[in-house]
């Protein structure tokens, strides 16, 4: 484990107990995922019948993942407060009933305010107050929980990818949202009900007792944090949007790979490969440190978004390529909650991940609609797949050059 980690007991309470907690923390991930990961195949019905352009359509997104976000400090401190049986479960519903809702939305305002408003709260309460139990649940696989919860959040689509396009070319938008919608708030629900809060560490020693939010909120290490996941989200975040769209202007999308339609397939490759990066780098930062392994992950996503780029007109590599680069990008919601519990410790784990994770929605912001609007100033998606190339080179650097030494100076105080 990396020598900046802090050395902590196991709970009062382990053995199957928490990994009963830890599967049923996936569910409620995989529950919520579809919102953002099958986003794109929305987008050009709800343009048609909302007659509305891209860039207004994906203001939507924006909404959902900045809702999702933004309010995650305060999200945290009521599942601390009320315990993640009342408050995952409100996610789920909340998550579920914006999808039904969304699915009567006859207006531009009426789906921002469905499927981004209630929807991006909906899903901030479930992933915040997911992710909070599970650093707190395993402190000595801390990586790996988070990342394998994580990863419910990003393969949970696989299930319904294929059914929704599907269910889209069959029976449109509107019944496609109300049926999902309902069948998400269920399952969510259920496995929510199930939910515990996980019991203290079996020593209270200081070290133990973490840094209290607004103090953390005071140390150059949260904010160059901060920087590198929004650098890293805004990248991720451009490819989830518009994958359908972009896919489309290279041609791709009305062609066949392997039998299949080219882009659900690809969204299918995507949230298998941006599923298991979280569970797998998370278990290598428990190996060999967080730092060299953001290195080695944002680096990975600079050289696949490259390569997706050089080889886009080509239908097969563009699916492949598509999957390795969510494996370079997925990973963040891994290392980066990891990372800043091991730094500044368990007790308001669930909060301060909360104000990293409004890094999130910055790069909604600058991955959707400022993309969006990026590519038809140039017409081209050239500059913008060279921006986001840019920002995960310049996040691996950080990683390794800045936040190493800095976290660990820190840390030694």
């Amino acid at each position: 484990m990396s020598s900046t980690t802090l050395a902590q007991p196991l709970p009062a309470t382990s053995g199957a107990t928490r990994w009963i907690q830890l599967i049923l923390g996936l569910i409620c991930m995989m529950a919520i995922s579809s919102p953002q990961y099958v986003w794109t195949l929305f987008t050009k019905p709800l343009g048609a019948a909302l007659g509305a352009s891209a860039p207004a359509i994906q203001w939507t997104f924006v909404l959902l993942i900045v809702l999702q976000t933004f309010f995650s400090p305060f999200q945290g401190w009521l599942v601390d407060k009320f315990g993640p049986r009342l408050l995952i479960g409100i996610g789920t519903l909340l998550t579920g009933l914006s999808w039904v809702l969304a699915g009567q939305a006859s207006t531009l305002m009426q789906l921002y305010l469905t499927y981004g408003l209630v929807g991006g709260i909906g899903t901030g309460i479930v992933y915040i107050g997911v992710v909070g139990q599970m650093v707190r649940w395993f402190p000595d696989h801390r990586g790996f929980a988070a990342g394998a919860v994580a990863a419910g959040y990003g393969m949970g689509a696989i299930a319904t990818t294929f059914p929704i396009s599907d269910s889209l070319a069959a029976s449109g938008y509107a019944a496609t949202l109300v049926q999902y919608g309902i069948i998400f708030a269920l399952v969510g629900c259920a496995a929510a009900f199930f939910l515990r809060p996980a019991p203290a560490p079996a020593s209270s020693a200081p070290a133990l007792v973490g840094v209290e939010t607004k103090d953390m909120l005071k140390t150059p290490v949260f904010w160059l944090m901060f920087v590198m996941m929004t650098l890293m989200s805004t990248s991720g975040l451009m490819v989830t949007s518009q994958l359908a769209t972009f896919a489309g202007d290279f041609g791709i999308s009305k062609l066949m790979v392997w039998g299949f339609a080219a882009v659900p397939l690809a969204l299918t490759i995507d949230r298998f490969c941006n599923g298991l990066t979280r569970p797998f780098f998370g278990w290598v930062s428990d190996r060999i440190g967080r730092e060299q392994t953001m290195f080695i992950a944002f680096g990975l996503e600079a050289i696949a978004m490259t390569l997706w780029l050089l080889t886009r007109t080509d239908p097969v590599l563009f699916v492949l390529m598509s999957g390795l680069v969510f494996f370079g990008w997925g990973e963040i919601f891994s290392l980066f909650p990891s990372t800043l519990t091991d730094t500044f410790g368990p007790k308001h784990a669930t909060r301060n991940y909360g104000c990293l994770y409004i890094a999130q929605g910055i790069g909604s912001i600058l991955g959707g609609p400022m993309a969006s609007m990026l590519h038809e100033s140039a017409g081209s998606w050239t500059p913008v797949f060279t921006a986001a190339i840019c920002v995960d080179a310049a996040a691996a650097l950080l990683a390794l050059l800045v936040l190493k030494p800095m976290r660990a100076k820190y840390m030694a105080r």
